[in-house]
């Protein structure tokens, strides 16, 4: 299990990796920041980028809030970073 901070950034034209700003990720997405449909869109996204079930990433904190804190059962900080480095 690891967590991981992100700085989600809605209504992008497409959802994507923009990079890391230390040990913080930003993500493009193209949900709304509405009615949780961000939050649900970069969980769905985090699944897909990282290979895992969406059932294994948690919205810790941040639900509310660009910042967000995501813990992933099953895969380790290195793995994490890797996976979503490989599109940027």
């Amino acid at each position: 299990m690891a967590t991981i901070r992100v700085h989600t950034i809605p209504n992008a034209k497409i959802d994507k990796v923009a990079g890391w700003r230390g040990d913080v990720i930003k993500i493009k997405l193209r949900a709304p920041a509405v009615e949780g449909k961000a939050n649900r869109a970069l969980i769905k996204f985090l699944a897909a980028q990282l290979r895992v079930p969406a059932r294994t990433i948690v919205l810790v904190r941040g639900q509310k809030l660009r910042q967000k804190l995501i813990r992933v059962e099953g895969l380790d900080a290195q793995t994490i970073r890797e996976r979503l480095s490989a599109d940027v």
